[in-house]
């Protein structure tokens, strides 16, 4: 189930007694969380039936103590443990009685309670026993981080949903520009969406006055720089960036350009360039890009291009270097190699 289905569900009161939601994307765990919380009791029932702990301040004890009580003047009560990875969960080796315990509850939890664990930026070990009892009393979602081609259209849907419309260069400089973290994402454009009225297109102006990002300065801009080789843009790019570490980060910046030119490369060994935007994972709009690119920078060259990131990566961790140089120096260099 997707963490939508399971919020329809708990909207027609179709309740499950457990719910374990774990994953490396804490975005939709803790939408479903948040969800729960917020809505299955009303603002009275709270009071007398709804806990909500915290893994690295509780215990197992003090979870399953909670979840066994009964709803006073409720049909339910809810038991939420956010940030459950801290939880210090029964050891299942020898049989012990405190393993006993716990996974005869989760074998048989009290109907009428419903319990949340929150296990976030992790996966829950799907081999424990506690894993298969969930499993069949229960309901376990798995939020998995979405891979950086699918931001873009992530994107999209999100504004969508919410009644706004963007084009597709403002879509691809904030997918770009924000990373894979989707609650980053969302709280941009929840504060993008505070500034801009509903019957306006989101553009790359708004995008870039709204969410902070430089109009000439950004990732986005030196990519299109280093696709036509401009020598002078490149260099005013990475020397506002070298001024500007914090908001600019060498980790983002050399991320980005390894995602930049593995598409390049890609393009190359397209059989059929009419599939590019398919095999790219990118929209339409943006091939020709990407053509041009591919006629600056040979196969051959590419190669030599991602090899050198990785090198400046180690040597921003400092492998391979004097450690005297600070990121803003490691960036032109890197740049000075490339496009010569």
């Amino acid at each position: 189930m997707t963490a939508a289905e399971i919020i329809k569900d708990i909207k027609a009161r179709k309740f499950k007694p457990v719910y374990l939601l774990h994953g490396e994307e804490a975005y939709y765990i803790d939408q479903v969380t948040d969800y729960i919380e917020s809505n299955v009791l009303s603002d009275a029932e709270k009071g007398f039936n709804q806990t909500v702990l915290y893994g690295k301040d509780t215990d197992m004890g003090t979870v399953l103590g909670a979840a066994k009580r009964y709803p006073m003047m409720s049909e339910f009560q809810v038991v939420v443990v956010k940030e459950a990875q801290d939880l210090k969960w029964a050891k299942e080796e020898g049989n012990s009685k405190e393993a006993e315990f716990v996974l005869n509850y989760f074998e048989k939890p009290l109907p009428s309670t419903i319990l949340v664990l929150a296990f976030k930026y992790a996966n829950f070990d799907k081999r424990k026993k506690i894993y298969k009892a969930i499993n069949k009393s229960g309901l376990i979602f798995q939020s998995e981080l979405l891979r950086d081609y699918k931001i873009g259209p992530w994107i999209e849907e999100f504004i969508k949903a919410k009644g706004y419309k963007i084009d597709q260069q403002a879509t691809a400089l904030m997918a770009e520009y924000l990373g894979t973290d989707l609650s980053k994402i969302a709280n941009e454009i929840e504060k993008l969406m505070l500034n801009v009225p509903k019957d306006q297109l989101i553009n790359t102006d708004l995008v870039q006055k709204n969410i902070g990002i430089s109009k000439e300065y950004n990732v986005f801009e030196l990519q299109k720089a280093l696709a036509t080789r401009d020598v002078l843009k490149c260099n005013k790019i990475i020397n506002y960036f070298a001024s500007n570490p914090k908001a600019n980060p060498m980790v983002m910046v050399l991320a980005n350009l390894a995602s930049y030119f593995t598409k390049i490369l890609k393009y190359h060994y397209v059989p059929n360039k009419a599939d590019a935007a398919s095999a790219l994972g990118i929209s339409p709009f943006f091939v020709k890009d990407f053509e041009m690119a591919s006629r600056n920078y040979s196969n051959g060259k590419v190669f030599s291009v991602i090899s050198l990131l990785r090198e400046y990566d180690l040597k921003s961790k400092g492998l391979d270097s004097t450690g005297n140089i600070d990121d803003g120096e490691l960036l032109k260099e890197l740049v000075f190699k490339i496009v010569h």
